[in-house]
């Protein structure tokens, strides 16, 4: 169950639970579209008519086209969180749950490309997130797990904000390349033998090797 859907269940009116259930409908439908055809295919008309809706009642739910993309942002950002927590949560080495945090983060984005994308489109220059949304407590989530492996005694210390940065730009700058060139992880003259698999696990402990402490990596 999702949180919105939690939150649904605390609405105080009927009414109340009446607007958010057609507001999660009214997302569902954009992320179907999404999934599909990326941004470029979504249109308020579209999606008006994905669940038999006029194109002007949309906006009882979302003030602007840009009030939907936020939501079907954060909801990306929600599933992105569950699925770092469950691979956080596992049972491993911090070192393995480390690299599997960050597998979970690579692979979420490779299953809803799209949806990836438009989560990144027109930040701006502030890609600093909001506090209490979910893609904040993602950027948490990575630095709880740098801060343990200090704590540990494994990782060296390092600045904290700092190092979650690296090591987000790090899972993100190989997501968008392995969704945007479809050749990747083909060579110069695509003559290789490697899958995206032995790429994405190459540069997780690649990352982990960035931080490690030199006598806990091995000889």
């Amino acid at each position: 169950m999702s949180s919105a859907q939690m939150d649904l269940q605390c609405c105080c009116t009927p009414a109340e639970r009446r607007r958010e259930k057609m507001r999660e409908a009214i997302i569902s439908a954009a992320q179907a579209i999404f999934s599909k055809d990326g941004e470029a295919g979504l249109s308020m008309r579209r999606l008006a008519e994905a669940i038999d809706y006029s194109p002007a009642a949309l906006y009882k739910y979302f003030a602007s086209k840009d009030d939907l993309f936020e939501a079907v942002r954060e909801q990306f950002f929600e599933r992105l969180l569950r699925r770092m927590n469950e691979a956080t949560h596992g049972s491993g080495t911090t070192r393995e749950l480390f690299e599997a945090c960050g597998r979970a983060y690579i692979e979420t984005a490779l299953e809803e490309p799209n949806t990836y994308l438009m989560a990144y489109t027109g930040m701006g220059e502030d890609i600093t997130p909001a506090e209490g949304t979910f893609s904040y407590a993602a950027a948490e989530q990575l630095e709880d797990m740098i801060e343990k492996g200090m704590s540990e005694g494994i990782l060296r210390d390092v600045d904290l904000a700092l190092a979650g940065k690296a090591v987000w730009a790090a899972v993100h700058g190989i997501t968008m390349l392995l969704i945007q060139i479809p050749t990747m992880p083909g060579g110069v003259t695509h003559e290789t033998n490697h899958t995206r698999e032995d790429m994405i696990k190459f540069h997780t402990d690649f990352i982990w090797r960035g931080l490690a402490k030199p006598e806990e990596l091995p000889s």
